[in-house]
């Protein structure tokens, strides 16, 4: 299992290890400080003021990708905790979820085995919501991307880990606001409601401080 809590000290100089495809690179965001995994870094800073961050995102990166390159990079830099954000781009190349699947779970393997962080695993954003869609695709990616979340839910919860839900849908009003230019790639908006989502699981793995209790005089 890798549910894993962070240190109780916050004098802790934990270590952020990001690893995943264009998302955690962030593209799409308007500067470097705004996409998801900048904003997250920020959040545990402040829980963590000793907390330093290694993006190891990468464009177009797959599972495999993931597990080839970044996995062992993750490995060698023992970090505290590790958020992994993949799958739009097995899908696009055409993978079957059962395959897309088990490749994510040999990374959490490796990750549950060569370290000791506590990993955060998103599921994939809606897609089909994405302007560059129009049907009939967009239902076939909609379908799709259900699927791809079914079959990660089902290697998450053998791990112990809850799926992040992302939850675009549930705030989209105005959909365009949460897309960058390109029609595919999270804008700041959408950037910062994925950061929330994915703030509130980190917040569940740091312990309560503990409290000294003075004794009677």
């Amino acid at each position: 299992m890798i549910s894993r809590s962070l240190p109780g000290d916050r004098r802790t100089p934990l270590l952020y290890v990001a690893l995943g495809d264009s998302t955690v690179y962030g593209l799409g965001a308007s500067s470097p400080s705004t996409h998801y995994v900048a904003r997250l870094f920020w959040r545990l800073h402040s829980e963590y003021p000793l907390a330093r961050l290694a993006n190891r995102g990468a464009c177009l990166a797959t599972t495999a990708d993931v597990l080839a390159h970044q996995v062992p990079e993750a490995i060698m830099d023992r970090p505290h905790l590790i958020t992994l954000s993949v799958g739009p781009n097995d899908l696009r190349q055409g993978r079957s979820p059962q395959e897309f699947a088990a490749r994510t779970e040999v990374i959490l393997e490796r990750l549950q085995h060569d370290t000791n962080a506590a990993v955060i695993l998103n599921a994939l954003p809606d897609l089909a919501l994405s302007p560059r869609f129009r049907e009939p695709e967009r239902s076939m990616v909609a379908a799709l991307t259900r699927h791809y979340n079914h079959a990660l839910a089902h290697v998450a919860n053998d791990f112990g880990i809850k799926l992040v839900d992302l939850g675009i849908r549930d705030q989209i009003d105005d959909p365009q606001r949460f897309f960058s230019e390109d029609g595919y790639h999270p804008s700041d908006a959408g950037y910062a409601a994925w950061a929330g989502a994915m703030w509130e699981a980190v917040r569940g793995r740091i312990p309560e401080p503990t409290r000294l209790v003075a004794r009677p005089a």
